[in-house]
């Protein structure tokens, strides 16, 4: 495994003034790498797309069609009451708007829920729902291969030249490039790395 320290950049220009900065201060161009980060959820690691196998938000959802499509019914049956004395009597009226109302409240439901309406905020893209940070977030990435001896260096370099969420991480680097790199990877501030 090597030793790797990345930043995140907003462009690309500002990415490679940060590579030049790198280059004057001794590092080659097989130790630099240069790559766009996809914003979290679109890493397709799953043949269908997206980064998890289960969206979080969608933890409640039955929950949410279940409530829903009590609460649906129960009004279709009161509507159907009320339009059963004032215009039709029968039992098919009710037995069509408790299914329709069921139907309708379980769309509710489940909607509802899956924006976190029913337990607390939605947790954005770049948090797992008990708030803690995973993956990066996007935007241009400038990886440098270092040594233990000069990761402090490359971090210096890198967040002087605007560089944020200096980063240093354990990975695969072949052929001038981070091999493994994995976007969902939790971020190791580099203000751990002792000195």
């Amino acid at each position: 495994m090597s030793l790797i320290v990345a930043s995140r950049f907003t462009t690309f220009n500002d990415a490679e003034a940060a590579i030049g900065q790198l280059h004057t201060n001794g590092f080659i161009d097989d130790d630099v790498s240069l790559f766009y980060v996809n914003p979290g959820g679109q890493h397709a690691r799953f043949p269908v797309g997206g980064d998890r196998f289960v969206d979080p938000q969608s933890r409640w959802a039955s929950l949410g069609a279940g409530a829903g499509a009590g609460v649906g019914a129960l009004a279709g049956v009161v509507i159907a009451i009320v339009l059963s004395l004032l215009f039709l009597r029968s039992l098919l009226v009710l037995a069509v708007a408790a299914g329709v109302g069921a139907y309708v409240g379980t769309l509710a439901g489940a909607l509802m829920e899956t924006r976190g309406g029913g337990h607390g905020k939605a947790p954005d893209i770049a948090h797992d729902p008990d708030g803690t940070p995973h993956g990066r977030e996007s935007g241009v990435l400038v990886a440098v291969h270092v040594s233990p001896d000069t990761q402090r260096q490359a971090a210096e370099v890198l967040g002087a030249a605007g560089g944020v969420e200096v980063e240093r991480a354990h990975g695969r680097w072949q052929q001038g490039k981070w091999a493994d790199f994995d976007p969902t990877q939790t971020v190791e501030p580099v203000q751990s790395v002792p000195r």
